[in-house]
């Protein structure tokens, strides 16, 4: 199955309720240049969280828009696709049905799934709702991000097309394992077994396996540390 993505890019600014931050993108066609930082014009501001090589693209669901209208019904004029900053929307692709390793081809270029998107507090400032990323954390409608490995011309006229599936693990199961469950040894083996998981997940998982413990998510979700 072939799906055409909605395409975002969007520069670093001073934002009214973000901060420094690059989350408000425009939509954009014709071709573009994908490389292996993502597509060229494209920002981000805090880039020890966001951008890097394993990080390079965001995709969001479309079908979650809907769900966030429904539920937050004042905000209907928010929901609409870039509003969490992603590169990438889509109507087909979810949780459900993408997995870590996945490998796409997008024009000529080729990208690879490498971990669901952690929320962080910058969407409390953006949509006024002061949980709303523990809230997107719950709910398990995080999006995910990419690896670029191989670029190439991209656009929103060139298809996502699945090539090779390299791992059973869902967004969805990723999700739950680093968010949702208690803490599991063998679940983090799972994950850390997962071929394609980013070097930060893979550090991560490392980490409740050596400390025995799940790290606060507290910082990230709020600004704050517990």
């Amino acid at each position: 199955m072939k799906i055409h993505p909605q395409v975002f890019i969007g520069t670093i600014q001073s934002t009214a309720h973000c901060g420094v931050s690059a989350i408000h993108k425009r939509a954009v066609d014709g071709v573009l240049t994908l490389n292996s930082l993502g597509i060229e014009g494209d920002e981000q501001a805090e880039k020890r969280f966001h951008g890097g090589p394993d990080r390079a693209l965001c995709h969001y669901p479309q079908e979650h828009y809907e769900f966030w209208r429904q539920r937050y019904p004042q905000l209907e004029d928010l929901f609409l696709p870039s509003a969490f900053g992603e590169n990438l929307s889509t109507q087909g692709m979810t949780e459900e049905n993408v997995f870590i390793g996945d490998i796409y081809a997008w024009g000529d270029a080729r990208i690879q799934v490498t971990q669901p998107r952690s929320p962080c507090y910058k969407l409390n400032g953006l949509t006024g709702v002061e949980n709303f990323a523990q809230i997107m954390q719950d709910e398990g409608r995080c999006g995910w991000l990419y690896r670029v490995i191989k670029g190439g011309s991209v656009g929103a006229d060139t298809s996502l097309k699945l090539l090779s599936r390299n791992s059973d693990v869902s967004m969805q199961e990723a999700i739950m394992i680093a968010f949702h469950a208690p803490y599991d040894e063998e679940l983090y083996r799972r994950l850390l077994s997962a071929a394609g998981l980013s070097a930060s997940w893979s550090l991560t998982m490392q980490n409740r396996l050596e400390h025995h413990k799940i790290e606060e998510f507290s910082h990230r979700l709020f600004g704050r540390r517990s």
